[in-house]
């Protein structure tokens, strides 16, 4: 699998079989690739502190890869207004890397704000998740923690309802 952590609030430690002890912080975007086999363990690094993440398990593009383990801090005033990219299938891309032909970006955005994101490779899907706020996408409202998958499209149109409105967009691969 490979295996993302994005945390939006608090500090969360990792730590692995491969010998990765790590904080993880809001803005950090952190991609293990399990591969071949690897243990692994995420907590509240500050357990009198709140702490909020996501994990998001994709299945790989190839098997038997050797696991291994990459975190980058991101700089958030790069997604006011636009999507900042935070991980593709390329390590020269902005963001982190995996094996999957596989995209996310997070965009923070004013009040009426509108975008569109166009997908990177034909044949793929788009999952948005509204991780703060109000936003119209494809005529669609959603709110905080809402979420909508989009298939059989090449851009996707979005409208942020509301003050520093944040989502995620997730851009997969339908079939493997």
């Amino acid at each position: 699998m490979e295996i993302i952590s994005i945390p939006l609030e608090g500090d969360l430690e990792h730590k692995d079989s491969m010998g990765n002890t790590t904080v993880i912080s809001a803005g950090d975007i952190q991609v293990m690739s399990a591969g071949t086999g690897v243990f692994h363990s995420e907590f509240n690094k500050n357990p009198d502190q709140a702490v909020k993440f996501l994990q998001i398990w994709i299945f790989p593009n190839v098997k038997n890869v050797t696991p291994r383990y990459d975190q980058q801090s991101l700089q958030l005033k790069d997604r006011e207004n636009v999507w900042q990219q935070i991980l593709s299938p390329s390590p020269n891309d902005a963001g982190v890397w995996i094996h999957q032909d596989a995209w996310f970006h997070i965009g923070r955005f004013d009040a009426h704000q509108s975008s569109t994101y166009t997908l990177k490779k034909q044949g793929n899907g788009v999952y948005v998740f509204v991780l703060q706020g109000s936003w119209s996408i494809e005529q669609t409202e959603l709110n905080t923690r809402d979420a909508i998958a989009i298939t059989d499209a090449s851009t996707i149109h979005l409208t942020a309802l509301s003050p520093q409105a944040e989502a995620l967009i997730i851009e997969v691969p339908l079939t493997w």
